[in-house]
């Protein structure tokens, strides 16, 4: 696989389908492409599908601003994000009760990705709390019919911490995503947050390398917390480290879209 050197240029259809899974871990496509052409933010509150109930607003670290919500029509503890960037909407995905990363959609290119139901370890939220560890080794597969698969593992480390009032607790982990042939696409390792009142991951500050050679360092971590009558609740404007991404370039690469499947 080739390198995607040039942010403004669209990736091949391998690199693509790795774009919807590279989490969370950290977030959302192209807060960098205002470096390829600067468009206006526009300021609007998040309306959810019909439906639905939007639950908390979260501003990260890295220019986005994740909208959490509930929609009636799903299984009991399944809940959606979706990130915007200075540019807009530009991913959400859908999580079940034990934070299994059971559908992801990237909104700039339409690629699809759903959690295969055969699991040789599915991830388990519930075996993380009770126990303080959970590994995974899954496959998800691509509307392009690309599939990936993911093995790693959370830690709890004991640490609590509060960010704007909200009690959380930090975990450490590993990600290693590989493609259908077995070769190495993506390596991730750092910490996160957990919330069991949520029953959700947030992202924070991690290392990540891929196929390519590139090595990266970013932070994800939560700044405020707004909740249905607080100040900022469904706001769409992202309001930390813009500027930082217009200098270091786009966040739509692959192991950012990865990033945003599970926090």
């Amino acid at each position: 696989m080739t390198a995607m050197h040039d942010p403004c240029t669209r990736p091949g259809p391998r690199a693509a389908g790795l774009r919807a899974w590279l989490r969370a871990w950290p977030l959302a496509v192209a807060a960098g492409l205002l470096t390829c052409q600067a468009l206006p933010a526009l300021a609007a509150d998040f309306i959810p599908p019909e439906g639905c109930r939007l639950e908390l607003t979260i501003q990260n670290r890295s220019c986005t601003v994740a909208q959490h919500y509930r929609c009636s029509g799903d299984a009991p503890g399944d809940q959606w994000v979706t990130y915007f960037t200075p540019e807009g909407q530009t991913y959400q995905s859908r999580i079940d009760k034990e934070t299994r990363w059971m559908e992801s959609t990237n909104l700039r290119d339409g690629i699809v990705d759903t959690l295969e139901d055969d699991a040789k370890d599915h991830a388990s939220f519930s075996t993380l709390l009770q126990t303080g560890t959970d590994s995974f080794d899954f496959w998800t597969r691509s509307n392009t019919g690309e599939r990936l698969h993911h093995v790693g593992q959370d830690d709890l480390t004991g640490e609590k911490v509060q960010i704007d009032g909200v009690p959380l607790e930090v975990t450490r982990f590993k990600l290693t995503t590989y493609s259908e042939a077995g070769d190495v696409l993506i390596e991730r390792e750092g910490q996160q947050f957990v919330s069991r009142a949520q029953g959700r991951f947030y992202g924070g500050i991690e290392q990540s390398s891929d196929w390519t050679g590139r090595r990266e360092s970013t932070n994800d971590s939560p700044v405020t917390f707004s909740f249905p009558g607080q100040p900022g609740f469904g706001s769409t404007k992202p309001e930390y480290d813009c500027d930082l991404q217009m200098v270091h370039g786009p966040a739509g690469t692959p192991r950012q879209l990865l990033k945003e499947a599970r926090s």
